[in-house]
């Protein structure tokens, strides 16, 4: 136990020191500075740690939330100039590789759409999906419509005119996937009615960053979806949890869904997963007159994928010599 305390200290201790870090840079716009800060910050938090973020003092959690919130700027600029470049090609779709962490959107689209397919009774062949906070690279939809599911349409939501905008000229020389993909400017709180058209519905990570907020957001959703349509949840686990907010999946079953897996991820594959159900709405009132909402009626399978640190620690290298290759871009 003391050397777990130990090694959370420390780990505290340098994530603080990249915060601040981050924080004196003039701008979060990709240049070689700002990149090797950020690879520093993926390279301390993606291994397993015992730490347990939710846990720590007023202070650390202070810097927490400070640090998700950078990490979203940076990952919104990020992508913004990668979507930029790529539609500078006459099909842009052809060179999606030259993103740094394609290949983590190609991993996690795979584990997302095999839990899908393995935990929602009755399999997945869904008609419609929606991706709230779809960016200006909307990798995650591409890749399930291109390789999982070749017969569904995907609405992407974003706050961010200019995001969609950019995403939809990715598309424009495609005439399959472009196709089925569709892009609105939209607040997921102003979403009703729309919502009830989706057989699943995938949540982006920084969508809603404060617990607060992701729980009323998971709320609202459980308001509008139809019953039994799928939703995936995008979360973190251990240190992870300073990149991106961690889900409590109580918060989604009191959302109004049933909680039908989690799984944590311990590769090149930075978030966690949680698969939940919209519940039936007599059941679930029933539930909660009951003092328990659907989440506590059943165990929750906790899905552990094989091990591979040693690829993902090789992954994180790789990843900084194209940072390093890229520079001239910058």
């Amino acid at each position: 136990m003391e050397s777990q305390n130990k090694e959370v200290d420390a780990l505290v201790q340098k994530i603080t020191g990249l915060h601040a870090a981050i924080s004196k840079l003039p701008s979060l716009s990709p240049c070689p500075d700002v990149n090797a800060l950020f690879t520093d910050l993926v390279t301390a938090c993606v291994p397993p740690s015992p730490v347990d973020v939710t846990k720590l003092g007023p202070e650390a959690q202070q810097m927490r939330e400070g640090l998700i919130r950078l990490c979203s700027e940076a990952e919104g600029k990020l992508e913004a100039h990668y979507s930029d470049m790529l539609a500078a090609f006459d099909n842009p779709l052809d060179h999606l590789g030259m993103f740094p962490y394609y290949s983590n959107y190609i991993n996690l689209s795979k584990l997302e759409y095999e839990l899908l397919a393995r935990y929602v009774p009755g399999g997945i062949a869904p008609a419609r999906v929606a991706f709230i906070g779809s960016g200006p690279l909307p990798f995650s939809s591409f890749v399930l419509a291109a390789r999982h599911l070749p017969d569904t349409m995907f609405d992407n939501y974003d706050l961010c005119g200019a995001a969609n905008e950019r995403a939809s000229k990715l598309f424009r020389a495609d005439k399959d996937v472009g196709a089925r993909m569709s892009f609105h400017t939209a607040d997921v709180a102003d979403l009703t009615g729309e919502l009830g058209a989706y057989d699943v519905v995938f949540l982006a990570a920084l969508v809603g960053m404060a617990a607060e907020e992701k729980a009323k957001v998971i709320a609202h959703l459980g308001a509008h979806m139809a019953d039994g349509a799928a939703l995936v949840v995008r979360s973190a686990h251990g240190a992870r949890g300073f990149l991106y907010p961690i889900v409590d999946p109580e918060d989604i079953g009191r959302g109004g869904f049933e909680v039908l897996a989690l799984c944590h991820p311990d590769d090149d594959v930075v978030n966690s997963v949680i698969i939940a159900r919209k519940s039936n709405d007599d059941v679930h009132a029933d539930g909660l007159q009951n003092g328990r909402g659907q989440h506590a009626r059943r165990t929750v399978p906790v899905v552990i994928p094989p091990c591979r640190f040693g690829e993902m620690v090789a992954e994180v290298t790789h990843k900084r010599e194209e940072f390093a290759k890229a520079e001239v871009a910058f």
